[in-house]
């Protein structure tokens, strides 16, 4: 074997040995060599990113050892925070060590750590974010009969961990045969406050106009409590007692307006899975003045995403029944959409 052959396979085997190096290290009590890149140690749970499996979440309490080639941001669980590599102690924990000091602290111990620079992820999670949606679905037919249809949607959820608040609005508007079959507005807002994990209050209101059902306003108002029976990571239903106020407006003169206090009783629905997102909302509200009158919404929607973060496919239907609608107007009118939804976020103040 040449000289030159000698030193290429040299200048391999070194250039191998710092990748090795440059990596970060996490051992665990059955002796498993995780060897990646340290991105979070969060909710008793050690994230690693490696080339060769992607991301893996480590149990804390199954790590023994933890060593970084960079600096992290660590909290302990006294409340220290500092900047530092990582690597075992003499002691049997973890060392973080600093350009300005170093302080050593079992593995149990640490509460979170995360990117030199970034949020402690226990403040970021107290923070508001608002989150955006806007989708359009145009629809035709041409043929034995022709039907044209154009629906609108926008929707912003400012989320936190004791409050939501959401407001919205919606215009669909279809001809079939050059005769206006849809033409209708909603907008409205929802205020939920949790006051203990399970527990909230709520208020919400929405009013718009339905001019194929002659209603030329109307507008639903409520109050009441909220209950969660399923609040997990990706799933959550949450049932809705309360009272409220509804007026009906008409155009046809031989229709009185209706203006009655009621009900509102509501179940919400929803799960998330393999990135895609369904959600299932039914709201009841009868009216005082004759238990006989009521109103039923309900609206499914299947979220499917077409990009990372921004673009999505939603599809769905809606079903709106009046118990007692004006004259020669179906009680029921049902929906199916496709609809392309554009969401982005956006941190808001703390509260």
């Amino acid at each position: 074997m040449t000289t030159a052959a000698l030193i290429r396979i040299s200048i391999c085997v070194a250039a191998c040995c710092a990748l090795r190096l440059a990596a970060d290290v996490v051992e665990t009590t059955n002796g498993a060599r995780i060897v990646g890149k340290v991105t979070k140690i969060h909710g008793g749970v050690v994230t690693v990113q490696t080339d060769y499996a992607g991301e893996i979440n480590l149990k804390q309490t199954l790590v023994t050892s933890i060593t970084t080639d960079h600096p992290i941001a660590v909290r302990v669980e006294n409340g220290t925070r500092i900047i530092g590599t990582v690597s075992p102690s003499l002691a049997g924990g973890l060392k973080i060590a600093s350009p300005t000091g170093s302080i050593e602290t079992p593995v149990s111990k640490v509460v979170a750590s995360w990117a030199a620079g970034e949020e402690d992820p226990d403040l970021a999670a107290q923070r508001r974010k608002w989150i955006y949606d806007a989708g359009a679905d145009i629809s035709g037919r041409t043929g034995t009969r022709t039907q044209a249809g154009t629906a609108l949607m926008y929707r912003a959820k400012l989320m936190g961990p004791f409050d939501t608040f959401e407001y919205y609005a919606n215009y669909l508007r279809q001809e079939t045969n050059t005769q206006v079959s849809a033409d209708q507005f909603k907008a409205g807002f929802d205020y939920a406050d949790n006051f203990t994990p399970l527990r909230s209050w709520y208020v919400r209101d929405e009013g718009g106009f339905d001019r194929v059902n002659q209603i030329t306003f109307s507008d639903v108002a409520a109050v009441g409590y909220g209950y969660d029976f399923i609040k997990e990571k990706n799933a959550v239903l949450t049932g809705r007692v309360g009272v409220s106020y509804r007026y009906d407006r008409y155009s046809t003169v031989d229709t009185a307006s209706l203006s009655s206090a009621g009900g509102d009783f509501e179940l919400e629905y929803s799960r998330k899975f393999l990135g895609a997102q369904l959600h299932d909302r039914l709201a009841f509200v009868p009216v005082f003045q004759d238990l006989g009158n009521y109103i039923i919404t309900h609206e499914f929607s299947y979220e499917i995403p077409i990009t990372k973060s921004l673009w999505k496919l939603s599809i769905g239907m809606t079903n709106n029944f009046n118990s007692k609608p004006v004259p020669e107007v179906d009680k029921l009118e049902t929906l199916y959409f496709t609809r392309l939804v554009l969401t982005w976020s956006q941190a808001a103040n703390r509260r």
